[in-house]
């Protein structure tokens, strides 16, 4: 009865004294007074339906899983290939500005050599009247007018005794005096180079070591100078005795130069960074920096300190640093807000430092600097030279159209990438509350 029982269902009392009864279809009976009904086959198709409704369910989930997935994939890579474009287009725009900034670099250095040609050429037509040019032997002479300096000794005894002076105790570490240590290519830069460093530098000993230094000047245990040794003794026995100071310059402990050089040239150059404008221009009239305008013996140019530095790097940087060379007063006027270490006019302007002006006309100093006879600028190489200048300026505005394109192309890429970054950021918005609730649906399961 219990196996019959469990698969009826009870529906009301029966009537009392009814014991037991059966419907004629069989589908009701009674048993002790408590009608059953049988639970009918019809239920079966209503489970079907609800298990088919919900695979439907699961798979319309699974349809639109799969379909913000593949959106929000190709919308990724729509922005990446945008991005990659906006590389591209960087990447040319660098290139192309490197090119023109070469040319820019190049297009100077040559008008640069044409301007240093013409002030030459200026300054030769100037002092024609002259008969002779400023030479080694004259500046010299000029040294030896200053009697008691130790500069005058020094050359009052290299003259007497030419090479063995070098070898003396006293003298084996000098190398010589500023004035004979650099030449020049004309008149103007050797007049006004030697006003700008003055006499005391222009007559200073340069010493390749502190001993050497030590060995000029000696003291007793009082600490006077002890006038009969050193220089002050050297001078006392040719009838030449010091007056006053005397400057002296230790290579060995001079901050040399740490920069590059100009590739390839003999002169071992400084590559220092051409001035420019705030409208990001080179100045008009530049003629370069003083401290590679001066030509230095081949001797000269290496292994004078323990570090390998030569005269350029060492003595002549700290002499001129970074002074300026300007063709006239008005373009060294015009370049004011790109002076910082001074800078002169081949017309007799004059800066030494930045807001402090020399004014006034230029006196001839006492000691010059020699003029080289070596000119490299020859008139041969004028039209030359014009020419490359002329072939470069149109071949920077080649490139100066490319950039605009590039520009254009890469404003394009950018804005395309906004609108598309704007696009997938609006439908992550739209997705987030699904995708929330499938997450939350996947960690109750």
């Amino acid at each position: 009865m219990n196996d019959t029982i469990a698969s009826w269902v009870c529906t009301r009392k029966a009537k009392k004294g009814d014991h037991s009864c059966k419907a004629s279809d069989g589908g009701i009976f009674s048993h002790k007074g408590v009608i059953y009904s049988k639970i009918m086959s019809q239920s079966l198709p209503i489970e079907v339906a609800s298990v088919k409704a919900t695979n439907k369910m699961q798979d319309d989930t699974l349809n639109k899983a799969d379909t913000i997935v593949g959106h929000s994939k190709m919308l990724q890579d729509d922005l990446q290939k945008l991005g990659l474009k906006i590389k591209h287009h960087e990447d040319n725009l660098k290139f192309l500005k490197t090119q023109t900034n070469n040319l820019d670099e190049s297009i100077f250095d040559m008008q640069v050599s044409l301007g240093k040609y013409h002030s030459s050429t200026v300054a030769d037509t100037g002092s024609q009247n002259l008969n002779h040019v400023h030479t080694e032997q004259n500046t010299i002479e000029q040294i030896l007018r200053q009697e008691k300096t130790a500069a005058g000794i020094l050359c009052q005894l290299k003259t007497r005794h030419g090479a063995q002076a070098s070898n003396l105790p006293l003298t084996k570490d000098v190398l010589g005096i500023v004035a004979t240590l650099g030449k020049v290519n004309d008149d103007n830069h050797s007049r006004f180079f030697s006003e700008y460093l003055g006499l005391e530098s222009m007559l200073a000993v340069v010493c390749k070591t502190y001993e050497g230094v030590k060995a000029l000047e000696l003291y007793d245990q009082a600490g006077r100078i002890d006038k009969s040794v050193g220089l002050h003794g050297l001078g006392q026995s040719i009838g030449r005795p010091m007056d006053g100071r005397f400057r002296v310059i230790c290579l060995e402990d001079l901050i040399p130069y740490a920069g590059k050089f100009v590739a390839e040239d003999p002169q071992k150059k400084l590559a220092l960074l051409k001035p420019r404008l705030p409208s990001g221009e080179c100045p008009s009239g530049f003629l370069g920096f003083a401290v590679n305008m001066i030509h230095v013996d081949n001797t000269n140019l290496s292994c004078l300190t323990p570090s390998g530095h030569g005269l350029r790097e060492t003595l002549f940087y700290y002499l001129f640093s970074h002074l300026q060379v300007y063709r006239t007063r008005v373009d060294m006027q015009l370049a004011l807000p790109c002076i910082s270490d001074g800078a002169i006019s081949l017309d007799g302007g004059m800066m030494k430092g930045s807001g402090v002006f020399d004014l006034g006309n230029w006196k001839d100093v006492e000691v010059r600097f020699p003029i080289t006879l070596g000119n490299s600028n020859l008139p041969g190489d004028i039209g030359e030279t014009a020419e490359r200048i002329k072939l470069m300026k149109w071949e920077k505005e080649r490139i100066d159209e490319d950039i605009k394109r590039e520009e254009t192309l890469l404003n394009h890429a950018k804005n395309s990438f906004d609108l598309k970054r704007q696009e997938f950021v609006k439908f992550l918005g739209e997705t987030s509350p699904y995708v929330t609730q499938n997450e939350v649906k996947a960690e109750r399961k």
